[in-house]
């Protein structure tokens, strides 16, 4: 047989001791003395034989028995410069040489020598070879010291910028030189993100801790032909310092020889750009402290055991100070409010800003500002982030082309939604797929990085995805099918919002199954919910409506939403809605159409806008029709709205006469909303009479619309009828406030609350109780007050949706 090096019998004996005994390198090297590197070099045959006493205290640290320590003592003595130390031939049992293993005349000598190096032959193990650095099916070769240059780090970026709290996470998640299991990062998200260049700069900021190297390895996730594990074993195996020769011919051998390697080495690995599990799997460690940081576009969900670490795009600070360090501080600080925007129009996209930045060097002479400019249109602004070999097109076209045909398809589609996010039941009217199926795709493409869950229920694309969705919706699909998706998908947004706001209607009945509930009041959260959420879809489809000549689509659905408006009077887009719908009523030449929705927009003027003149003039116009057709409904209502504007103008002689008109007016109607109206009127009137400083006409009057209102609840418990009556109640205790009856206002303050309660609304609950602490302070009950006001105060802070209130 041949010959083995003393170095490399001893290093095999003394893994094996140590791994017998269940210790680590570190284990033993703190127990016998020595240094860790020392112990590493030994274990990997890279000394020649350590000295006597070296052995004994590594033997002692190993609780060796007598004949183990002569052992390991004989091995290293073979080490030690003596010559070529034979090894006696090893025959079949009658001890006969081997004809394969000896020439004419004896034993062969090492054919390898002193000059071979540390390499075993294949199939050669000496005896005490380590059972964890074998892979499996046999022993492994021992390896030469790393190969200078081999995958080694690319250069760290002299201005890579931000990041610190990964940087940090990760900093802490590897400080840990004895961890129970191998640390595998893995760093996912959109293209664009810089995660090569964050897993680089963290490799190099992790070297100082792990001596035994850095080594990076591009896995070509996206390219046409990934590289497959068993090469990309191949070339770690290689730079860790095993011989071409000696490299294992399969995949799971080769994964295990890299396990076994690796398993006592503190070293980095990076593995940039994977394309799936299957490619990664064979190239963790399976123990040991060696860190590996994964970086993929994809999330890689079936990857187990795996810390993960999503990075996002930078925040706008980080994202100027990256222009900065590109581009130069003294640009960005010349012209700080364009850098900004430059930024923005990035997206704040690492790879985005880059190319940004690079341009802005390429052109010293260019002002900021300039480039902001250009990139302002969106249809050249891809065109323009690029420069040299940076782009972004391509860098989201190499994840798109993997895509199914039916992922491709979702992903265009997401470019015809309005709002900054979306769910998939929205999606899939433009898709034109079922609300599950469009969900599964979406979760597809979150996996890619193409797609960003933005909540629980909702998804969202970056600015510069979405345009480039944009691009290949045009140059993927044809112009007719495009614009009937749009059409088709506006028509069905409409008729769900439709649906959603007739449910505020009261002279509509709720229809409880329809949603899956028989709770009222939870249909009627479900619908606001929906329809504050899905607004920048149905407004958008509305105005489409309008280009398309849909006249009839548009007055019906700003109909069936008028009702829902009296819960969000700060929302201007009422100004659009109603704008729209009075548009769509005079091209169609419906007059009656137009006096309703020239009153809702009067109404909007007035209490959404507060421009109260334009309201007046409107609430005029609206009253002009009604009047031409007759319409006693219409004109109670256009007088209220006029009664309003007036009052806000501060003209409440005038005010009060228009309430008594309407009051008149909708005397002449019977129905669940003129009787509505009236009770508007009556309280439009008491508050006239009481910032007239006629507070008890006032408390008279408002006391008789409160009796309606309780009526109206009682005969209909509906939302809207709570909110009638809380609203009323309220205004009733600010009435006894001015007459200073403290006890009575807190009654009808403590009276809203109850109604306020039952509609859910919280923001007017605040403000009831903020008053109804006043009152129990009037009244000497500062305890019960300081109780209360906190309360109010907490409700206040929760909220967060200010501008709710229900003007009175």
């Amino acid at each position: 047989m041949v010959v083995a090096s003393g170095t490399g019998e001893f290093g095999h004996l003394l893994a094996g001791h140590r791994v017998t005994a269940g210790l680590t390198q570190e284990d033993l090297a703190a127990t016998a003395g020595v240094s860790l590197r020392a112990l590493g070099d030994m274990e990997r045959g890279r000394t020649r034989g350590p000295q006597r006493r070296t052995v004994q205290a590594l033997a002692a640290a190993l609780g060796l028995d007598g004949p183990q320590t002569a052992a390991l003592e004989r091995a290293a003595q073979s080490g030690r410069p003596r010559g070529v130390r034979q090894v006696p031939p090893q025959g079949p049992a009658t001890g006969a040489a081997s004809p394969s293993a000896t020439g004419p005349g004896g034993p062969a000598a090492d054919p390898a020598g002193p000059s071979a190096g540390p390499h075993r032959a294949a199939g050669a193990p000496g005896p005490g070879t380590a059972p964890d650095q074998a892979p499996p099916g046999g022993p492994g070769p021992r390896t030469d010291p790393p190969v200078p240059g081999a995958l080694a780090l690319p250069r760290d970026l002299a201005d890579f910028t931000a990041r610190e709290q990964a940087l940090a996470d990760l900093a802490a998640l590897t400080a840990d030189r004895r961890p129970a299991h191998p640390r595998v990062v893995l760093i996912s998200g959109q293209p664009g993100l810089g995660k090569t260049a964050f897993a680089l700069h963290a490799a190099h900021a992790l070297a100082p801790a792990f001596p035994d190297g850095q080594l990076s390895l591009d896995l070509g996730g996206m390219a046409a032909t990934p590289l497959p594990a068993r090469e990309a074993l191949g070339q770690v195996l290689r730079a860790l310092g095993v011989k071409d020769g000696a490299v294992p011919a399969g995949t799971e051998e080769r994964a295990g020889l890299f396990r076994a390697l690796v398993r006592d080495r503190r070293l980095v690995l990076v593995l940039d750009d994977a394309v799936d599990e299957s490619q990664v799997r064979p190239l963790l460690p399976g123990a040991g402290p060696a860190v590996t940081i994964v970086t993929s576009r994809h999330a890689l969900p079936g990857l187990e055991a795996v810390h993960r670490l999503r990075l996002d795009v930078l925040s706008p600070v980080e994202a100027t100070a990256l222009l900065a360090r590109i581009a130069g501080p003294e640009r960005v600080e010349a012209a700080p409010s364009a850098a900004a925007d430059l930024a923005r129009l990035c997206g704040y996209l690492p790879l985005a800003l880059r190319i940004a930045g690079q341009r802005l060097v390429a052109r010293p002479q260019q002002p900021v500002a300039q480039l902001t400019r250009q990139l302002a249109a969106e249809e050249n602004r891809l065109d323009l982030l690029e420069t040299g070999d940076l782009a972004v097109r391509p860098a989201f076209e190499l994840s798109y082309r993997r895509l199914p045909a039916e992922a491709r398809l979702v992903l265009r589609r997401c470019a015809l939604t309005a709002g900054q996010d979306f769910t998939a039941a929205v999606l899939a009217h433009y898709a034109g797929l079922s609300a599950g199926r469009t969900e599964l795709v979406l979760e597809q493409l979150v996996d890619a990085g193409l797609v960003q869950p933005a909540t629980p229920e909702r998804y969202r694309l970056h600015d510069l995805v979405r345009l480039y969705a944009g691009e290949r919706l045009a140059a993927d699909e044809p112009a007719g099918a495009v614009a009937e998706a749009r059409t088709e998908a506006g028509g069905r947004l409409l008729r769900e919002a439709a649906g959603h706001g007739l449910r505020f209607d009261p002279d509509a009945s709720a229809d409880a199954s329809a949603g899956g509930s028989d709770d009222p009041a939870l249909l009627l959260t479900e619908s606001a919910r929906w329809l504050e959420e899905e607004h920048p879809e149905w407004l958008a489809a509305l105005y489409r409506a309008q280009r398309e000549g849909r006249h009839r689509e548009v007055i019906d659905t700003a109909e069936a939403m008028h009702w829902f408006s009296d819960r969000l009077l700060s929302w201007d887009l009422w100004g659009e809605v109603f704008q729209l719908s009075v548009d769509a009523a005079r091209a169609c030449g419906d007059r009656r159409a137009e006096a309703v929705h020239v009153n809702y927009l009067a109404w909007t003027y007035i209490t959404c806008l507060h421009r109260y003149q334009r309201g007046i003039e409107l609430a005029g116009e609206g009253l002009e029709l009604a009047q031409e057709l007759g319409d006693h409904e219409q004109q109670g209502w256009a007088l209220t709205y006029l009664g309003s504007g007036l009052r806000q103008l501060q003209r409440h002689r005038e005010a009060s006469e228009s309430y008594q008109r309407a009051a008149d007016a909708f005397a002449e109607v019977d129905n669940r909303a003129a009787m509505i109206g009236r009770l508007v009127t009556l309280r439009g009137a008491a508050t006239c009479l009481r910032e007239l400083g006629r507070a008890e006409e006032a408390v008279d009057v408002r006391r008789r619309a409160l009796a309606g209102a309780l009526e109206l609840v009682e005969r209909w418990s509906s939302p809207l009828m709570h909110l009638l009556a809380a609203m009323t109640a309220h205004e009733l205790g600010q009435d006894r406030a001015a007459l200073k009856r403290w006890p009575a206002a807190e009654k009808a303050y403590r009276q809203a609350l109850v109604h306020y309660g039952a509609v859910g609304r919280p923001d007017s609950m605040t403000k009831a109780l903020t008053e109804l602490g006043t009152a129990l302070i009037e009244q000497g009950r500062a305890d019960e007050a300081r109780e209360i006001l906190t309360d109010a105060l907490t409700d206040l802070s929760a909220d967060g949706r200010p501008g709710r209130a229900v003007a009175p």
